[in-house]
C-alpha cells in the first residue's frame, strides 16, 4: 500500500503517567472517536490495576479496542497487534467514527506506521530450545545477551530480549537488521501528538499512580492470578509493577520496600519510553503550523480538556490540508 493510499491517523503518544487516557476521553466529548490502544501491557485480561487500564466510566464514554485480548501467560507480538489493529481501523471508520491510536508501546506504533519485517523461517526445535534456555535467565542477563547480539537493541523487557536473541542466533543476522532491510509498508500514516511533562511533574504523577495502584489492590490482583496457576515470570506478570509484587509475594523483596521498587521501575520505564519517542519518531516540532508528517510536541501540564480542544482543532486543520 503506497503512502498516498494509507489513511492519516492521529497517534497520541507519551510516557506512562503523562495523561494520554484522560486527553483521549476529553477528545471523545468533542467528536466521535474510538481509541485503539497501543499498549503491550493492557492486552492482558485480569491485569487491570498495574496496567492502568481505563476505568469503566471512561470505557463507557469512548470505545476502546486493543485491551483485554489474551490471558496472562500468552504472548502477543507487535506483528499480531498490527494485523489486529488494521482490522480495527477499518471497523471504526465503517461505524462513522474517527480512530485515534493511543499508547506508550513504541514497537506497536512502529508496526502500524512503518510496517513489519518479513520474518525469516526459524527452525522450530532450535527455537523451542532457545526459549527454554531464555526462560531460565533473569531480565538483566537476557538484556545483556540481546545487546551483545544486536547493537541496536533498545530494551523493552524479557519477551523482546528473548526475541532479539532467537532471531540473531537462528538467522545469523540481528533483529534490527531484519526490521530495517526486510520491512513491508505500514497500514496508516501517523499524525503524532507527543505529550510531555517536565521531569519533576511527571515523577509526581508517577508516584501518585503507584500509590493508587497499591491502595487499589495491585497485590491482591497478582495473588489471584498466581493462584490460578500462571507462572510467576509468565508474559504479563513480567511487566513493570507486576514483577516487583511477584518478588514480594515470593519473599525476595520486603513488603516495606515494595512501593519504592515499583516507583523506581516505573520511572525507569517512563524514561525509556521518552528516549524512544524522542529518537524514533520523525521530526519533532512545537510549531502549530507543522505538517502532517511531523511530530507535534505538547506540554501536558494543561488540563486534559484544554489539550483535547487544542488537538481536535489542529486535527481538523491538518485534515483540511491533506
Amino acid at each position: 500500500m503506497g503512502g498516498a493510499d494509507r489513511p492519516l491517523v492521529p497517534v497520541l503518544v507519551g510516557p506512562t503517567g503523562v495523561g494520554k487516557t484522560a486527553v483521549a476521553v476529553a477528545w471523545a466529548a468533542l467528536e466521535p472517536i474510538s481509541v485503539i490502544g497501543a499498549d503491550a501491557r493492557q492486552v492482558y485480561r485480569r491485569l487491570n490495576i498495574g496496567t492502568a487500564k481505563p476505568e469503566p466510566a471512561q470505557l463507557t464514554r469512548v470505545p476502546h479496542l486493543g485491551i483485554d485480548l489474551i490471558d496472562p501467560g500468552e504472548r502477543y507480538s507487535a506483528g499480531r497487534f498490527a494485523r489486529d489493529a488494521s482490522g480495527w481501523l477499518a471497523r471504526v471508520r465503517a461505524e462513522g467514527r474517527e480512530p485515534v491510536v493511543v499508547g506508550g508501546t513504541g514497537f506497536y506504533i512502529r508496526a502500524l506506521a512503518e510496517g513489519l519485517f518479513r520474518e525469516p523461517p526459524l527452525d522450530y526445535a532450535r527455537r523451542e530450545r532457545l526459549r527454554a534456555w531464555a526462560g531460565l535467565l533473569g531480565a538483566a542477563p537476557l538484556a545483556h545477551w540481546a545487546a551483545r547480539l544486536d547493537r541496536r537493541f533498545a530494551g523493552g523487557g524479557r519477551q523482546r530480549a528473548a526475541r532479539a536473541i532467537e532471531v540473531a542466533l537462528l538467522t545469523g543476522r540481528s533483529l534490527s537488521w531484519w526490521q530495517r532491510e526486510a520491512r513491508e509498508s505500514g497500514v496508516m500514516r501517523p499524525w503524532y501528538i507527543h505529550l510531555t511533562l517536565p521531569r519533576d511533574a511527571l515523577q509526581r504523577r508517577i508516584a501518585q499512580r503507584v500509590d493508587r495502584m497499591l491502595d487499589g489492590g495491585l497485590i491482591e490482583e497478582v495473588r489471584g492470578v498466581l493462584a490460578d496457576g500462571v507462572a510467576p515470570h509468565a508474559p504479563g506478570l513480567d511487566g513493570v509493577g507486576y514483577r516487583e509484587v511477584v518478588a514480594m509475594l515470593q519473599g525476595r523483596l520486603a513488603e516495606r520496600d515494595l512501593r519504592d521498587a515499583v516507583l523506581a521501575a516505573t520511572r525507569r520505564y517512563a524514561k525509556r519510553q521518552e528516549t524512544w519517542f524522542r529518537n524514533q519518531l520523525r521530526g519533532q516540532t512545537s510549531d502549530v503550523r507543522r505538517q502532517a508528517d511531523e511530530v507535534w510536541t505538547l506540554d501536558a501540564t494543561e488540563p486534559a480538556e484544554g489539550l483535547a480542544a487544542t488537538i481536535a482543532a489542529r486535527w481538523r486543520s491538518v485534515q483540511s490540508d491533506v
